[in-house]
């Protein structure tokens, strides 16, 4: 004990900019070193079996350094200072500073579970380090080698703990738990090898360990199990698709619409096998309809993009929570950038002909320059369904006016103020495109939603001034909402189908009025003011 004390805090905070913890995360680290588990006190005063919570440490240990935001450069860093502490601590030093000394746990030495410790912090290394490289790859491919090293380096350390836990000295669960953790690394090191089938075996042996060992303890001791038997099934699934199941696809797209999607390795991976189905049907595909023309399109990238537009649309639609439908908004504009830059690159040499065109006799824009027009229409209404639906937060949080916590800021109406009037920008952007100048049906079609959101925008300009007690300025605009309003409800017509996904008109008039009468009640009571 008194040894650990002599530890300097700067084994915890030497670097506390990559670890966030300074002097009092190094304490708290060196406690972890200072406290013998119940299994290691057990072991030494009546013989009882070492016991060590294999999944529990590692999930605890990389919440709280780094893993909730994503760093596995400090979870590393973490795992190599906890390392030197329990060296430190149980006088198993490699030498010094002069001379590298190598030395292995034995069986021999498991009379303290902080040697079983010693060897899972070389695994999490390991693995933290294959997990940075596999950041970092997206943009250096030469890096995926060193994260295949690294991946087989934390599979030799995990089978080097399960080989230690085999010993009598062991408790059982600790045991199950170590296996599990093999077949974990294991499955994750075959699965970036590709090969799937072994990849498979080994995710199933682990999500059988953990299914069993969450059926054996309370239901409070078996969350953490279960949330890992989450975390690999859509591996799984991935594994069986590219084995031969095609029935696994529809599994890995409902998972992909659940909150949180899908993490770690398979995230990446899912998207490239919808992108490569998606790339097998744009073949077929030869041409689109838009507002009554057709045009080729030639660019594979458009292909794709065109041919998964539906499925997209669907999964928003579908998705189970406001996270997972942002997510999906940003994936699906994402696409659409991209696809917009291909035209944009074909337009360039195109650029020519195109004005060549424009100033011909039937005065149509080319046909490539039409779809690039169709893609920044989809770009632009996407972009305002997104906005409009995080509106409908807001609007929530504003109309109700509950206090929110301190470390919150409440919503405010300037806030959906601005939400509006992006979307706005969005529909002036929509009048200006390319080729639709003469599309009357299409102007006035604009003409109707950009009424409905300026009604709404003003509604909430109002009510800001209402939080000032401008209450003259805000009859004002309470009056200007129902001329907007108004004007929707007398030329919306034939237009009503594509009205009805827009915020409800009919509700914001009922909404006003009853604001109205609130409204000059108040102003009727408070001396010295008019309305």
């Amino acid at each position: 004990m008194a040894a650990e004390k002599q530890v300097p805090a700067g084994g915890g905070g030497s670097s506390s900019g990559g670890s966030g913890g300074g002097r009092g995360a190094g304490g708290e680290e060196n406690k972890e070193n200072e406290r013998p588990s119940a299994g290691s006190k057990a072991n030494k005063e009546f013989g009882d079996s070492l016991s060590l919570e294999i999944l529990q440490i590692i999930k605890e240990s990389q919440q709280q350094h780094g893993l909730r935001h994503g760093d596995f450069q400090r979870y590393r860093g973490y795992c190599s200072r906890r390392q030197r502490r329990l060296r430190k601590t149980l006088n198993f030093k490699m030498g010094n500073r002069h001379k590298f000394t190598g030395k292995k746990v034995t069986e021999d030495l498991l009379t303290d579970n902080r040697y079983l410790l010693l060897v899972l912090m070389d695994a999490e290394r390991a693995w933290s380090y294959a997990m940075q490289l596999k950041q970092e790859a997206n943009t250096e491919p030469r890096k995926r080698f060193h994260l295949l090293s690294r991946l087989r380096k934390a599979v030799k350390h995990a089978e080097e703990l399960e080989r230690l836990c085999e010993s009598n000295r062991v408790d059982a669960k600790t045991k199950l738990e170590a296996q599990a953790y093999t077949a974990y690394l294991s499955g994750m090191l075959r699965f970036e090898h590709q090969e799937w089938k072994a990849a498979i075996e080994a995710f199933n042996k682990c999500k059988t360990i953990y299914e069993k060992l969450a059926s054996a303890f309370t239901e409070e001791q078996a969350v953490l199990y279960n949330q890992r038997v989450e975390e690999i099934s859509p591996n799984i699934r991935y594994c069986a698709y590219n084995i031969g199941d095609q029935s696994a696809i529809n599994e890995l797209m409902q998972m992909r619409l659940r909150s949180g999607g899908t993490e770690g390795l398979l995230a990446e991976k899912l998207e490239a096998l919808i992108t490569q189905t998606r790339a097998k049907q744009a073949a077929t595909m030869s041409e689109v309809e838009w507002r009554g023309r057709t045009v080729p399109v030639k660019i594979d990238k458009v292909r794709i993009f065109l041919l998964g537009l539906a499925d997209n649309e669907s999964a928003i639609a579908q998705a189970e929570s406001e996270e997972t439908k942002e997510r999906l908004f940003e994936s699906m504009l994402s696409e659409c950038r991209d696809a917009i830059q291909a035209v944009r690159e074909e337009l360039k040499p195109d650029q020519k002909q195109r004005d060549y065109i424009l100033d011909g006799e039937s005065g149509k824009v080319s046909n490539l320059q039409y779809l690039h027009s169709y893609l920044t229409y989809i770009k632009l209404s996407t972009a305002i369904k997104r906005n409009e639906n995080m509106a409908k937060g807001l609007q929530k949080a504003v109309l109700q006016q509950q206090p929110e916590d301190d470390s919150k800021r409440s919503p405010r109406p300037q806030d959906l103020i601005r939400l509006y009037d992006i979307i706005l920008q969005n529909l002036v952007e929509l009048l200006q495109l390319p080729g639709l100048e003469e599309d009357r049906a299409f102007q006035k079609e604009i003409g109707l939603k950009t009424l409905v959101y300026k009604a709404y925008r003003c509604f909430f300009i109002a009510q800001s001034y209402v939080l000032v007690k401008k209450w003259s300025e805000a009859l004002v605009l309470y009056d200007r909402v129902l001329k907007y309003a108004d004007e929707v409800n007398s030329d919306a017509g034939a237009f009503k189908n594509s009205l009805k996904d827009l915020p409800d008109v009919q509700e914001l008039i009922t909404q006003v009025r009853s604001e109205k009468c609130s409204l000059q009640a108040a102003a009727i009571l408070a001396p010295g003011r008019t309305v």
